[in-house]
């Protein structure tokens, strides 16, 4: 891959757990390289380290040996405070259940969090909302929202900051199909504009979609 555009770059990253004399490696030298515009699936059975895996690329997580970069800047290796700096000005996530705060609007959902990396702009939200088709619905609150809209909203929240990375775990597990394939195309369509696109799945039609699928077995990317 050409360095100028590798936007998320995992290098040999182990991730233990202990719980009394008990060790998990969940992470066994894990490397990963994404692209500006690539949508990359991580699959793999349960307990094969995908959460992990994220959460050590989302920099919610510290790996125990590795490094993590967000287009060539170290994640890694920081404090939690300037971790949680970069990621929200670099990073956008997508969760199962879809991030929105329930008392503020789909675009006010999108204004917090451009004012947490400290850059608001309503005309930049409402664009942003549009782009997930959600115009008529930018005044509305979570709890009236439908699945689909739902998912949609939450990933309109993961885009606020225009960030150069979108992780995004399991998004489909929880909507009908037909919102799953709206979704996948919103992720496709958020590649196409220029992210590195990484998501965690269970689901076979989610990661075909996909142009890269990276697999998991015990904590090791499969051959």
């Amino acid at each position: 891959m050409d360095a100028m555009t590798v936007a998320l770059e995992a290098r040999d990253l182990y991730r233990f757990y202990h719980a009394g004399d008990d060790e998990t490696l969940a992470l066994r030298g894990v490397s990963l390289s994404v692209d500006r515009g690539e949508l990359v699936a991580i699959t793999g059975p349960s307990g094969s380290g995908k959460s992990t895996l994220l959460a050590c690329l989302a920099g919610l997580d510290e790996p125990d040996g590795g490094m993590v970069r967000i287009e060539g800047l170290a994640l890694s290796r920081r404090t939690e405070q300037e971790r949680t700096r970069l990621r929200g000005r670099s990073i956008g996530m997508l969760f199962q259940s879809a991030n929105l705060v329930q008392h503020l609007s789909v675009q006010g959902n999108v204004l917090l969090a451009q004012r947490l990396s400290g850059s608001p702009s309503s005309t930049a939200a409402a664009a942003i909302v549009a782009s997930v088709g959600l115009s008529a619905r930018a005044g509305a609150f979570p709890r009236t929202l439908s699945g689909g809209e739902s998912a949609r909203a939450g990933l309109a929240v993961a885009l606020a900051n225009n960030p150069p990375v979108v992780l995004a775990d399991e998004p489909t597990g929880e909507v009908d199909a037909h919102t799953a394939e709206q979704l996948i195309e919103l992720l496709r369509t958020t590649a196409k504009a220029g992210a590195a696109v990484v998501v965690v799945t269970h689901n076979p039609a989610v990661a075909a979609a996909t142009d890269r699928v990276v697999r998991l077995v015990d904590g090791r990317v499969a051959a």
